[in-house]
């Protein structure tokens, strides 16, 4: 049987492949062996728990669609600021070189105050 020279290079490849499979092995094993049955009655297991007080209710109740828009919105303005800390690094290394790097921000600023003011006319963020 030929084996290539070249395919060699992907030895630590199979080993790491062959290590990870084994040792994912070993603890599930591992968890089925010293897991057990448990301590409590299968009806007590899935109750709801919070801090300590006892479920009262139902724990399916629905919320109004407004709540996830204004969560997915403070998410999206979220990222956005984040997008503005590389920026207010290097801004000042690279103003020197022109003001491209101003009139970029401003551009995003305006992106961002388009969307606001966008949302804001569509009433996005009443929640009545």
């Amino acid at each position: 049987m030929w084996v290539d020279p070249d395919s060699f290079h992907y030895l630590p490849v199979l080993l790491l492949m062959i290590i990870g499979g084994v040792v994912g092995l070993v603890l599930a094993l591992a968890n089925k062996v010293m897991g057990g049955a448990g301590k409590y009655s299968e009806s007590s297991k899935f109750d709801v728990y919070e801090c300590g007080v006892p479920p009262v209710g139902n724990a399916r109740q629905q919320f109004s669609v407004r709540y996830y828009v204004v969560g997915i919105v403070f998410l999206l303005f979220d990222v956005e600021v984040v997008f503005m800390y590389p920026w207010a690094v290097v801004y000042k290394k690279f103003l020197t070189q022109g003001t491209f790097i101003l009139s970029q921000m401003i551009t995003f600023f305006i992106i961002l105050l388009v969307g606001y003011f966008y949302l804001l006319g569509r009433k996005g963020l009443d929640w009545d």
